[in-house]
């Protein structure tokens, strides 16, 4: 027990420090961009780096499904039990539609010829 909080109290520090790399980089990456396009592409003015970190907040909440988790693992999960519960011969038609749907497995029509 006294090495897990040994262990916590090393990696929070560097957790809360990756964070803040990584809004910091992320807000001067989307000031750069703005600067460096928009404003010669568009005509639209300049922003700063405090305006850059908003916009990338919006665009967070916007289209990233905002600051709470994610719902993709919510579908991964529900997935994976729907899967659980197929027989093999429904997993193994599922696999063969997935393969020639990403053009990995036969196509409909070498199939309908053998």
């Amino acid at each position: 027990m006294r090495s897990r909080k040994k262990r916590l109290l090393f990696i929070a520090p560097l957790a809360i420090l990756g964070m803040l790399l990584f809004i910091a980089v992320g807000g001067a990456i989307v000031s750069h961009l703005w600067n460096w396009l928009l404003p010669q592409l568009f005509g639209w003015p300049r922003i700063t780096f405090w305006q850059a970190l908003g916009l990338l907040a919006l665009c967070r909440i916007l289209f990233g499904g905002g600051f709470h988790g994610s719902s993709r693992s919510n579908f991964r999960r529900r997935m994976e039990e729907r899967y659980e519960h197929i027989t093999p011969e429904e997993r193994e038609r599922f696999r063969q539609w997935m393969r020639e749907r990403s053009g990995f497995g036969p196509s409909t029509v070498e199939s309908k010829e053998q």
